[in-house]
This record gives C-alpha cells, structure tokens and sequence, in this order.
C-alpha cells in the first residue's frame, strides 16, 4: 500500500486554510510519518516516470552508492546514534539513509532507499516497539544493505552501468566480492594510508606483476597501497585535469597500473583476478 485509503487534506498553506494552519500541518505530518508508506513502490513510481525521459537527453553510465546523514540531537528517531555524519565530517548523533543511484552525464536519481538501523536499535524489543519498527526489519551491515539493493535494481531490469562506491565499501572484502558474482565492474575507493590494515593490499615488483600465491611467501608478499604509491617512480605520474574548478583548473599527478588484490581469504581456490589501481 503507497499510502492510506482516505489520505488528509495534505496541500497545507496559510493562504489556503488561514483559521486551520496547525491542524492542517499536523494532517500533513501524520500522513509522511504514520502512513503506511512503501518506499520501494513509490520509488518504482518515480523512475518509471523519470528514467525514461532522462535516457533520451544521454545514457546511464553508473550505479553510485553513497550515505546520507542527518544530524539529530535526539534519542528517539528510528535508527538515530552515534556513527559517521558525512555532513559534519567525524563521529557524532545522526541518522543515515543507504542510498542506490544511477547516473547519466547530466541526471542521477535515487532508485533504492532505506535507513540504516544500527545494532543497538536492531537488538532492542523494547525500542523497536516504541518506534514502529516493522518485525522484518533486522539488522544489515551497510555493505549487505548494497548488495541487496544491487541485485533488486538488476532484477528489476534498471540499465546496468559501473558500480562506483568510496572507500567505506571498496575496503570490504565480501562487498567486492558479491560485485564479482553478480558480473559488474566496479570503480572503488581503498585506503593504504600507514597504520591502515594492509585490505586491500597488493602484491607488486619493480618488474612487474607478481601472482598472489594462497600460500605466502617471500617471492610474492603483499604490501599496502600506500607503500606500492610511494615505491613508484617519478615517470609512472602523468597530470590530468577533469574540470574547470571555482579557482582555475582542478588538475592532480594520477598513476594507473595492474595490480592483483591479497585479501586474506583462505577459502579462495585461486587468486583473485588483476584490476586496475588508479593513484
């Protein structure tokens, strides 16, 4: 059901309803909070009226994952706690929305939605009940929430294109897996910085590639990107600028070169295949 049976009069203004502006509020609150509202469907609605139309103007090129926080100071909001707000930068209390797009050269809209419950709200009976959370709503790890999302937007027929997520995802062993099976490219970001875990490490030598051997050894032991960028010569670099910025070109030194991933993953019968790392 997208909403209720009688819907309020929810179109609420003072010039409109002049002697009834809080009442008429409180209707338009009571119909997005309380309505039994099913974001799937409605969605589906949307982007079966926008993607059409998006596609004539230029093709869709990629699904973009990406976090939408919001800050809360209260305690009370489903799904609110201490965790990453990327709209304050650091740790603090908000609420975040998992968020699946697909974007052309001039659209993205969103084509799955959905809160992120943490685990303490998830393995709470009694928070849950106060707030409404449906039974069937347990808890997911945010890559899990992708994946689910990912094969849903695929099952749906939605144009395939790359998968492009930051380093929150492309550091999950089991996310870039689940890519793999489901046979999408993917363009995601890693962390090397020093006292990083070395995942996703890579295995690299000065004259080339060397196989990630399950069973390690001197001949090919990993190291962390971060080390690998710093071991590169000074003409592996080329400048590339993508775009006028506000203050003049926007211009950085990029490296690219094949490199094979060394996960820690024991139960792999082989290595896992070479990709490119862009730097």
């Amino acid at each position: 059901m997208l909403g209720p049976s009688r819907p309020p009069s929810h179109r609420a203004s003072p010039r409109l309803y002049p002697d009834e502006v809080g009442a008429k509020q409180q209707s338009l609150h009571d119909f997005v909070a309380k309505a039994p509202w099913d974001e799937a469907e409605l969605l589906a609605a949307v982007r079966t009226f926008v993607l059409p139309n998006i596609e004539k103007q230029a093709p869709m090129r990629a699904w973009i994952i990406d976090d939408t926080s919001v800050p809360r100071k209260c305690k009370h909001s489903i799904g609110v706690g201490r965790q990453h707000c990327a709209e304050l930068g650091k740790q603090d209390n908000c609420q975040v929305a998992v968020t699946l797009s697909v974007a052309s050269d001039l659209a993205s809209p969103p084509i799955a939605l959905r809160l992120y419950l943490l685990e303490v709200w998830a393995s709470d009976a009694a928070r849950r009940k106060k707030a409404g959370v449906p039974d069937d709503v347990v808890f997911r790890t945010k890559p899990q929430i992708r994946l689910e999302q990912i094969r849903q937007a695929i099952e749906d027929g939605l144009p395939p294109g790359n998968v492009m997520a930051d380093a929150g995802y492309g550091n999950d062993t089991a996310f870039h897996s689940g890519l793999a099976d489901l046979k999408l490219d993917c363009v995601v970001g890693i962390q090397g910085a020093p006292g990083t875990q070395p995942l996703p490490a890579r295995t690299w030598s000065g004259n080339g590639l060397k196989i990630q051997l399950l069973r390690r050894d001197e001949t090919a032991k990993p190291v962390k990107v971060s080390a690998l960028a710093r071991s590169l010569p000074r003409k592996t670099w080329r400048i590339v600028r993508w775009r006028d910025g506000t203050k003049g070109d926007l211009d950085s030194r990029f490296a690219a070169l094949r490199v094979r991933p060394s996960h820690r993953d024991y139960w792999r019968a082989e290595p896992w295949p070479q990709e490119w790392l862009l730097i």
